[in-house]
């Protein structure tokens, strides 16, 4: 994969860039769970993920948007990635999204392991995200995601692959 000009790895959140956090969840059989995005017609499908509130830590937050996002919190927590992952999003969506206030996303990933069953992912949450979902081999995760996300998929993937085994 070609490097992305609008993608960064850094020690620290990015300035200018929205922080949020990010969920790589294992699920049965080692896949990791992705939702497709409600508010678009295409295929459009990623991990959980969701903004970093005042005076939350990386893995507070985790759990707070797993709840909001898929309706559980059932997981445990297997690691926080060593780096922030900043991506620009295309320009006119970030000129809708947040008032224009951030160029992108600066994210730190957590990886964690799910402990529910099936039932216990509900997606008609109170300000659902996702209209369905699925398990999928953590390859496949690049290939599934929009364009300017693959660069971060990819290094994630890389950074948690030892946790698959």
């Amino acid at each position: 994969m070609t490097a992305d000009p609008g993608y960064s790895e850094s020690d620290e959140p990015k300035p200018g860039y929205r922080p949020c956090v990010g969920i790589f969840l294992i699920g049965p059989s080692r896949g990791v769970f992705v939702g497709q995005r409600r508010d678009t017609r295409e295929e459009a499908w990623q991990m959980p993920q969701g903004g970093i509130d005042p005076g939350e830590t990386p893995l507070v937050a985790a759990l707070r948007e797993l709840k909001e996002e898929i309706g559980t919190d059932r997981a445990e927590i297997l690691g926080e990635s060593r780096l922030w992952r900043s991506y620009d999003l295309p320009p006119a969506i970030a000129a809708r999204m947040w008032n224009g206030r951030y160029r992108g996303q600066t994210q730190k990933w957590v990886a964690m392991r799910f402990l529910g069953t099936e039932a216990d992912i509900v997606l008609d949450t109170s300000h659902p995200e996702f209209s369905a979902w699925r398990w999928v081999p953590p390859d496949k995760l690049v290939d599934l995601a929009v364009p300017f996300k693959r660069c971060v998929y990819l290094s994630v993937v890389d950074e948690f692959r030892h946790l698959l085994a």
